[in-house]
């Protein structure tokens, strides 16, 4: 009988830290591999409908128009623009990162004219930049920022930008591609109207599906469009249909991702939101004491660093590529590269989710010592860990006081 030219599919185990995906827990695992049933079969409308519930207290929203996009964060992404923008429509982007450009380019493609506010990677853009640019326009359309920026580990302040863009009369549009469940997302206290994630980063499921959600004053722009979105996959007014109560047929939903979706959605829930996002912010605090200790400089400006991404500069002399092939050969820990201009200078350090722990930022430091060790960086043997330790017996010391 003739063979298969390949073996059957048996990856490593990689413990993930890089800027995403993220490690999956077992529960959501297990999911995965529950029976396939029908798209349309009346058990999984019924979960499609907690998915949409459990995404609801996720974002922290009412928004009726609240589903996860068949994509991954990047078809969030497009959803959000391509919906949001036409023709002769100008939009006003924060670009202080590589994902704040790939929002230009899609609006671009969407026929906007496209106004940039401009910041150096690894600082936030500032708000008066942000309404000097909203008030050189006639109307403004639409106003987007990303709100932990994963080139760069920075997280942008959007509450005062969503207020400078109502009060410019335009949308405001926030990526949460990497915040979303490791820092605080609220959706209707902030006044955000288009709001996207990925479920492969601090939601905890692989990739492959983008949650999104429209609030009102979006869905009703969407009504008035003069043309119909320039993507008949991602047109929310033909996918709400599905997702609906009309259930009217649009493409056959990821059955087994919305499995996993709804477990990772219910495990964060029940972890409870507040303590998701301390839990992050704690083991963020710890990496980066470490890293410091190491005599290594973290690169995002301190006032504005993103809990569940660390950036770190690379020391001089110092290969990054071998380095990040030296923890994942001889650790089998991923971590990520830096992108367009940080190409080479950065590392990227994702604490994010199920991999967000104290065990996996201790093995980190503790390999990072030996890889930069073989680059003939040595610091004092175990200051990493032990800074990271020390952080947290500190902050053990200050929830039992």
């Amino acid at each position: 009988m003739p063979q298969p030219p390949y073996a059957p599919v048996n990856p490593p185990v990689r413990t993930l830290l890089g800027p995403g995906p993220s490690s999956v827990p077992p529960e959501v695992m297990a999911a995965l591999t529950a029976p396939v049933v029908g798209h349309l079969d009346p058990e999984f409308l019924k979960i499609m409908d907690q998915v949409m519930e459990g995404l609801r207290a996720v974002f922290q929203t009412k928004n009726r128009l609240t589903l996860p996009v068949s994509g991954t964060g990047s078809a969030g992404m497009e959803a959000g623009i391509c919906n949001a923008l036409e023709q002769g429509d100008v939009a006003v982007i924060g670009v202080n990162g590589y994902f704040g450009g790939r929002m230009v380019e899609m609006a671009q493609r969407s026929g906007a004219t496209v106004v940039t506010v401009e910041a150096e990677w690894g600082r936030v853009i500032p708000m008066d930049a942000i309404e000097s640019a909203l008030k050189k326009q006639r109307k403004v359309k639409l106003l987007a920022l990303v709100h932990a920026e994963t080139s760069t580990g920075i997280l942008q302040p959007i509450v005062e930008a969503a207020k400078l863009a109502h009060h410019y009369d335009a949308l405001f549009l926030a990526d949460t591609v990497t915040s979303l469940g490791g820092a605080e997302v609220a959706v209707d206290g902030w006044g955000v109207d288009i709001c996207y994630s990925g479920t492969q980063k601090c939601i905890g499921a692989p990739p492959g599906l983008a949650p999104i959600t429209f609030g009102e004053t979006a869905v009703e722009a969407m009504r008035k469009r003069t043309h119909k979105a320039n993507s008949w996959y991602l047109d929310m007014s033909l996918v709400e249909q599905y997702w609906g109560a009309g259930r009217v047929y649009h493409h056959t939903a990821p059955i087994s991702m919305t499995y996993a979706l709804h477990e990772a959605v219910r495990l964060a829930l029940e972890e409870g939101l507040p303590a998701r996002w301390a839990r992050h912010r704690l083991h963020a605090a710890a990496l980066q004491a470490g890293l410091e200790a190491m005599g290594l400089t973290l690169h995002a400006d301190a006032a504005h660093r993103a809990p569940m991404l660390t950036t770190v500069r690379v020391p001089d002399g110092v290969d990054d590529a071998a380095v990040r092939k030296a923890l994942l050969t001889n650790d089998s820990i991923e971590i990520g590269g830096g992108l367009g201009p940080l190409k080479g200078k950065v590392w990227r350090i994702g604490l994010m989710g199920h991999s967000c722990n104290e065990g996996n930022v201790l093995l980190f430091l503790e390999a990072l010592e030996r890889a930069l060790a073989k680059q003939g960086r040595k610091a004092q043997s175990g200051a990493g860990a032990e800074a990271a330790s020390a952080y947290y017996r500190q902050e053990r010391k200050k929830a039992t006081t």
